[in-house]
């Protein structure tokens, strides 16, 4: 294993500072869509619903701390609000990431939704319009692990508003910075009469950054994806990324279009050597969790390897792996130490990342991008 040196500020300044300075000579669509078969080509960088490790998710201060840290792309994950507005948001559900449970003027907001097969109590952004959810203030989702110093400081950002940020970082930065968005819950926005795919589209045509910047669509589903495959054929900044939740006890699972619809598709089925082939008719990316690239054995230390990469890459698929966290409880056993599971510990992170790449993926999700460029970098 590699030597890792646990970096100060200033290390970690100098480090980022060379990183930006390499990446100015570089476009960025050619280090985001050739694959990997060139091992001088370093993996792409995804930052996380931004820099949520460090600052709450998908606020302008986690993608503004993401693109300091030297991510390549950043995460918005998107929902629709009931004014018909694409936002921000990890999920429909705003109960854990916003002070909407501490404003009594919208108690009477919060009611029961089954999304996707499960059942939550909340707030939820489809009960909301633009204007009401822009008098809210972000939260940390983990704030027992990750703190609430900065719980209340920023607002709830539309997409529209994501990509103009993105821009205005990418002119002032001299280096273009792609952007990653997931579309949430199509099939169940569709249902309830706000469907994604068509603002989606007209979000990224009305924006001259979207219509030449790398753009990367992600859904959990697959019937958006098709779909959007047929709408938007294979522009050379657009690639479209299958998810999937796969491995041990996860490969029984579907996807909620295909569940919802009477299918019986898996996502284990969709990361055997035939279904990666099928998915690659539609598809540019499969996307994986880390587990379903490298497993767990039975003492929560890393296994031996799957053929999930191989197989991908002999279907024609990038493979980016999801998400690698800096805290011991989301480390496998091999790389913890003994500061207990909500600590901090970035040597570990750095050496699981390093154990993922060897894989030879073609990029990951990291909710510190600074640990992750160090990772990429070494």
């Amino acid at each position: 294993m590699r030597p890792f040196v646990l970096p100060s500020d200033p290390v970690r300044r100098r480090v980022l500072k060379g990183a930006a300075a390499g990446a100015a000579l570089v476009t960025l669509p050619a280090l985001a869509w050739v694959a990997r078969l060139d091992p001088a080509v370093k993996p792409t960088l995804y930052a996380h619903r931004g820099a949520s490790a460090l600052r709450p998710e998908h606020t302008l201060a986690a993608y503004a701390r993401a693109i300091a840290d030297g991510a390549d792309f950043v995460e918005p994950d998107l929902v629709c609000t009931r004014d018909g507005i694409l936002i921000a948001r990890h999920e429909n559900a705003i109960t854990d990431t916003t002070d909407v449970a501490t404003r009594p003027e919208f108690a009477r907001r919060k009611v029961k939704k089954t999304i996707d097969g499960e059942t939550h109590e909340g707030w939820f952004v489809s009960d909301f319009t633009l204007a009401e959810l822009k008098t809210l203030r972000a939260v940390e989702r983990l704030p027992k692990m990750r703190g609430t110093a900065w719980d209340g400081q920023f607002q709830i950002v539309s997409f529209e508003e994501v990509i103009d940020f993105v821009a205005a970082e990418a002119a002032a930065r001299g280096r273009t910075i792609g952007l990653i968005p997931e579309l949430k819950h199509s099939t169940w926005f569709a249902g309830a009469g706000l469907p994604l795919e068509e603002r989606f589209v007209a979000t990224l045509k009305a924006h001259a950054y979207t219509r030449s910047a790398p753009v990367v669509v992600q859904s959990f589903e697959t019937a958006n994806l098709k779909g959007l495959r047929k709408l938007l054929g294979k522009p050379d900044n657009i690639r479209l990324a299958q998810l999937v939740i796969a491995g041990g006890k996860y490969d029984a699972l579907r996807p909620a279009d295909v569940a919802l619809g009477g299918g019986s598709l898996t996502y284990g089925e969709m990361v055997s050597s035939r279904g990666l082939r099928d998915m690659a008719r539609y598809a540019d990316v499969v996307a994986p969790i880390t587990r379903a690239v490298i497993p767990l054995g039975p003492d929560e230390r890393l296994g031996k390897p799957t053929t999930l990469v191989a197989d991908a890459h002999a279907a024609g698929l990038q493979v980016v792996t999801w998400t690698f966290r800096p805290e011991n409880a989301f480390l496998a056993a091999d790389f913890r130490n003994g500061d207990g599971p909500a600590a901090r510990n970035e040597a570990g992170s750095v050496a699981e990342m390093w154990r993922y790449l060897e894989t030879g993926i073609d990029g990951l999700f990291s909710d510190d991008s600074a640990l992750a460029r160090a990772a990429i970098n070494a």
